[in-house]
């Protein structure tokens, strides 16, 4: 009788944006360090020449060339552009990775690449979806899907199964503002189709972070949590040298950082970060800049390069003294820094997990997308942080932020935050420590896989 293979070989394919990879190749680095498994992941040359970290590492790297062709700059076209070039590419991909004894089994892709299940049923492999947002975030895309109208937003907010009662602006930009947004609106609904076709769903999150909306989800699919997704050095340790994610697509000024976080005292830095694509107004860079400055803490802001013009003069000759600013950081070695108080952000998924995995309280300040909701079970449902309230032209005036971050770091609230910040980087150390939910999911996911 031919003895059974137990080993494979697994394909992963990122939507390639910082974001989107980076949670990824987390994964496949605990996927590496078990023995039966080989992983590949599948990118664009454009962005392998940002990977560097990655190339002596046990994940290798195929690079799909596109001829120095730029890729498109509109979201619409590039994501079609994406698409074909991997369709084009995918088959012969897999007949050169697989061999008699890792023999390519799963493709795990992005879950916006929803087309990318076909290719790997058509492949003869299993599709599992890789969500890099929240699993409330699927709850409400599943709910309010325009195909089947089932919730209403009524005045006085609408109710999920296993949600708190969302308001209108706790509900992510592509539910209460799909006029602005009609093709990304598009996309996230289209990962319903996940929820059909893909042999497995999985989620950077943690059983007891989401756990009445993850135990509603079990009821409706074969969803695994694997998360939090950040290198093993600021959880578990597990990992050997898993310091970094690998990719950056953006330079950071770790030196700088550093030497100037290792000058403050213990919990005297307001950390301010708003990730790689928020865009804020000038109006609102003005407010952000006179409420860090009269809220009277230091503070290090990363301001990207483009966003640096809507910054006065004046404030940059004033704010000498009290601050530190930045094109890009080491999110996480500041996040670990203990002159860190407070995280002010956008609270992206990934961000938002960072801080929760650190221990950090936040002050949330959400722009678009899943932000919003995020934000919500921060300041209500986890009770991490405070979220800050806008006027009515939708910008946050500077005593609303002087307000919020006095109330993280200095009022009777803000030991509260902080003691819940510690309770959840507890528990998320559990998560992807032996034994935990997370680490068991993976070891499912991985047995399910080389059968």
């Amino acid at each position: 009788m031919e003895e059974k293979n137990n080993k494979s070989h697994v394909l992963v394919l990122p939507f390639p944006v910082q974001g989107h990879i980076n949670p990824m190749v987390q994964f496949s680095k605990r996927l590496t360090s078990k023995e039966s498994v080989k992983v590949t992941l599948i990118t664009i040359d454009s962005v392998t020449k940002s990977m560097p970290i990655l190339e002596s590492g046990s994940i290798k790297i195929h690079s799909i060339p596109h001829n120095d062709e730029t890729p498109p700059q509109s979201y619409d076209l590039f994501l079609e552009w994406f698409h074909v070039l991997v369709s084009k590419n995918l088959t012969k991909i897999v007949e050169e990775l697989s061999d008699s004894e890792y023999p390519v089994k799963v493709l795990v892709f992005d879950s916006i690449t929803t087309w990318a299940i076909d290719l790997a049923h058509e492949l003869g492999l299993k599709g599992a979806a890789f969500f890099t947002q929240s699993c409330a975030l699927s709850v409400v895309y599943y709910h309010m899907d325009p195909e089947k109208n089932k919730v209403c937003v009524f005045d006085d907010g609408v109710c999920f199964p296993s949600l708190p009662l969302l308001q209108k602006q706790d509900l992510p930009s592509f539910v209460c503002q799909s006029d602005l947004y009609p093709s990304l609106r598009k996309l996230v609904f289209s990962r319903n189709i996940n929820f059909k076709k893909a042999d497995w769903l999985l989620f950077n999150s943690f059983d007891v972070l989401e756990k009445e909306v993850i135990d509603w989800l079990r009821t409706q699919c074969r969803i695994k949590t694997i998360g939090p997704i950040i290198p093993s050095m600021y959880l578990d340790k597990r990992l050997k040298d898993d310091k970094e994610y690998g990719l950056s697509l953006f330079k950071p000024n770790s030196e700088t950082c550093m030497k100037w976080l290792d000058s403050r005292e213990i919990g005297s830095v307001v950390y301010v970060s708003f990730g790689s694509l928020a865009n804020l107004g000038e109006q609102q860079m003005e407010e952000l800049a006179s409420g860090l400055m009269m809220s009277d803490f230091y503070f290090l802001w990363v301001v990207r390069a483009t966003e640096e013009n809507k910054l006065t003069e004046e404030f940059m000759s004033k704010s000498k003294e009290k601050c530190l600013i930045v094109n890009w950081c080491p999110q996480l070695d500041v996040l670990s820094h203990q002159a860190v108080g407070c995280f002010f952000t956008h609270c992206g998924w990934n961000s938002t997990l960072e801080a929760l995995s650190l221990g950090v309280p936040m002050v949330a300040m959400p722009q678009w997308s899943d932000q919003p909701t995020n934000a919500k079970f921060i300041s209500d449902v986890w009770q991490t942080g405070v979220r800050v309230k806008a006027g009515e032209n939708g910008v946050v005036n500077r005593d609303e932020i002087v307000s919020s971050i006095r109330e993280v770091m200095r009022e009777e609230k803000g030991i509260m935050l902080k003691e819940n910040a510690n309770k959840w980087k507890k528990l998320a150390k559990e998560a992807v420590d032996e034994g935990g939910s997370s680490d068991k999911n993976i070891e499912e996911f991985l047995k399910l896989v080389i059968n």
